[in-house]
């Protein structure tokens, strides 16, 4: 491996590209970020220091003090703070800010592995490895849902899908950074597949880019 290798993976909800990112993180031995959880921590600031969601200068701010190096996926996991950081992420500015943040993080020896829908087009662009990590709606509602259940809360299959399907619909037509295959990206697509065979198809790719540098 040479001493720089950056792995940009992005996709839709419930593709599966965060948990796949951890185990190729694990398995190179690179750092991991959910840039997903970047703008959950702005939003989580946002709320300690008890700031309007609309304050785009406070959400600045925020967005500044953020160590990305140590954001706890739990905490940051908390419906209220997801609600928060649907409205902070589409700040302009805001994104510009994070994204910087991300560069930085990614640009440290020896890598990293970095999952979110716009890695491979705008934070990471010229990433030594792209992934592009999709899967039909439905399977990733039937993901989805049994995530929910297994934490002993109530979901509903059908209400599960349409809110992927209006999330989708956001993503692919936000004005900022919205979410597309990059031109050279990997296309990996999970809806048959499980998480060991969509590792092991992942590992082919990143194995073979890394042997031709």
């Amino acid at each position: 491996m040479s001493e720089q290798l950056i792995i940009a993976i992005d996709g839709p909800a419930a593709s599966g590209k965060g948990t796949l990112a951890r185990r190729l993180a694990a398995h190179y031995r690179l750092r991991h970020l959910d840039t997903g959880l970047s703008y959950r921590a702005v939003a989580a600031e946002m709320i300690a220091r008890g700031l309007p969601f609309d304050d785009e200068a406070g959400a600045l701010e925020c967005a500044r003090t953020i160590d990305l190096g140590d954001l706890d996926r739990e905490t940051l996991s908390r419906h209220e703070i997801g609600e928060a950081a649907s409205r902070v992420a589409i700040m302009p500015e805001v994104r510009r800010a994070v994204v910087e943040l991300q560069q930085a993080f990614a640009e440290k020896p020896p890598g990293a592995v970095l999952d979110g829908r716009d890695i491979g087009t705008v934070v990471c662009p010229d990433a030594a490895v792209k992934l592009y990590v999709s899967a039909a709606p439905e399977e990733r509602a039937r993901r989805r849902t049994e995530e929910i259940l297994s934490r002993g809360e109530a979901a509903d299959f059908q209400a599960v899908l349409e809110d992927l399907k209006r999330r989708d619909e956001r993503d692919l037509n936000r004005t900022e950074s919205p979410l597309r295959v990059a031109d050279d990206a990997h296309i990996l697509d999970t809806t048959d597949i499980g998480i060991d065979a969509a590792f092991q198809a992942a590992r082919e790719i990143i194995d073979t880019i890394v042997d031709r540098s």
